[in-house]
């Protein structure tokens, strides 16, 4: 794993050269395909190194935080155009790929603390540095504050950890069970706000609509997964505690996911809806968590998978249209058919794939996540069948509103997609669609 975390670090400086960003951008993807040869199926930790290894579970969200962090560097090719910084912008992606690199594959929850949170510093500065508007300091302070605030008692609960077992090493710590109230909020508070769980998720439509197009696809594809990653982790010591207090989550994002689906029928701003909608998806899969069954954590680290792909691939057609338009407004943009005809289709795929159409990942995870909570409790069914059934109609109102209806008159004329811009949507689709001909690597990795 060390071989890894020294590339990524000599990568750093590299950044400040000179005419070095399609350099950096090959060496990455060359990077996610080395890690993708080293094809870790195994539940025990492998590769280990000092502090550091990987099991599974670690072993798909690095190859999705490689992925997606050489897909923000294709994308982000106006910030090249413009030469905006560009050489700190490469600082702060492969800086964060250090930063999610070490959260996935540490082995000692103290280690796993530092990194978890400091995969913020590099994500505030993209937005701050990076984003349109000015409101996005208010966006950074949100996403800085929530989170801290909901990190720190993790800190103490570790530190409580490490006083009664004698250590931190996550392998080590299989036999043992915590109690207590106070243990239980600070371990899986800091986790429930990265998610984020309903109530404690306003920072990420904010963060979302103001940072760059990267800045979206990383917090959509990895970061809040990273939260996902954690919960698993030390769910593994709060059994006792998860079967008598789940139930108060698994309703709070059930109801939650509910009510941001019909927030998002009302959204005129696109990345809004696109935000919205990742909230309603980690809903469904912190519930999944929460049933601590086998089907239920399965599924949800299928659909975190595909939601990272899938999503990431949405803000990036998000970012197509308003590059062409300055707005991201659906009163704008309106009638694309007619505008830009080949983006039609690759609309219509992150669509069908984001209301979880066969033969998407999104599938997978998504009945996998039906079974576990129905089997949980029969009541969730009412909430399943609406959250299901809204998925659809916000997707639908998505796809329809902007591809159909009358052009907007200031825009009379036609436009087709770089290169660069179809081939970054293949490597979003491409993996999303082919990964369910495997679906028991992600289905079976307990």
């Amino acid at each position: 794993m060390l071989k890894f975390i020294i590339m990524v670090l000599f990568m750093i400086p590299l950044c400040f050269s000179s005419k070095v960003w399609w350099v950096i951008q090959s060496v990455m993807y060359f990077m996610s395909f080395m890690f993708l040869s080293m094809g870790v199926v195994f539940f025990d930790f492998m590769n280990l190194s000092y502090l550091f290894g990987c099991d599974i579970l670690s072993y798909e969200l690095i190859v999705l935080s490689f992925w997606v962090c050489s897909l923000m560097i294709t994308a982000s090719e106006m910030v090249l155009r413009s030469d905006y910084y560009c050489k700190f912008f490469l600082g702060m992606i492969m800086g964060l790929m250090f930063m999610l690199y070490c959260t996935f594959s540490s082995m000692s929850l103290f280690s796993f603390y530092l990194f978890f949170e400091g995969s913020l510093i590099p994500t505030v500065f993209l937005i701050l540095g990076w984003g349109y508007q000015p409101e996005r300091l208010q966006a950074g302070i949100y996403l800085l504050f929530y989170t801290l605030l909901a990190s720190l008692p993790l800190l103490i609960g570790l530190f409580n950890v490490y006083y009664d077992t004698g250590t931190l090493y996550t392998p080590l710590w299989s036999g043992h069970n915590m109690t207590g109230i106070i243990f239980y909020l600070c371990s899986i508070l800091a986790f429930l706000v990265k998610m984020p769980m309903f109530l404690v998720h306003l920072w990420l439509p904010k963060a979302h609509v103001e940072a760059p197009v990267s800045g979206s696809m990383i917090l959509a594809g990895v970061l809040l997964k990273s939260g996902g990653y954690g919960m698993l982790r030390v769910y593994k010591v709060l059994m006792v505690m998860g079967l008598q207090c789940n139930f108060i989550w698994v309703g709070v994002s059930l109801l939650g996911g509910v009510l941001v689906s019909l927030m998002c029928l009302r959204q005129s701003d696109m990345k809004a809806l696109i935000a919205y909608s990742s909230v309603a998806h980690m809903g469904i899969v912190l519930s999944g968590v929460m049933t601590l069954t086998f089907w239920g954590w399965s599924s949800a680290f299928t659909l975190m998978i595909a939601h990272g792909l899938c999503s990431s691939g949405l803000f990036v057609l998000a970012n197509v249209s308003y590059e062409r338009l300055g707005s991201r407004s659906l009163l704008v943009n309106k009638g694309l058919l007619n505008y830009m005809p080949t983006m039609a289709l690759w609309w219509f795929l992150f669509s069908c794939s984001n209301m979880a159409a066969p033969p998407s990942l999104n599938l997978l995870g998504e009945i996998g996540l039906l079974n576990s909570i129905v089997m949980w409790s029969n009541v969730c069914m009412i909430m399943l069948m609406l959250l299901s059934f809204l998925s659809a109609a916000y997707t639908l109102y998505l796809y329809s509103y902007s591809q159909h209806g009358i052009i907007y008159s200031g825009i009379y004329g036609c436009s087709t997609g770089y290169f660069r811009e179809y081939l970054l949507l293949i490597l979003h689709w491409v993996p999303l669609n082919m990964l369910v001909l495997k679906g028991e690597i992600s289905m079976l990795w307990m």
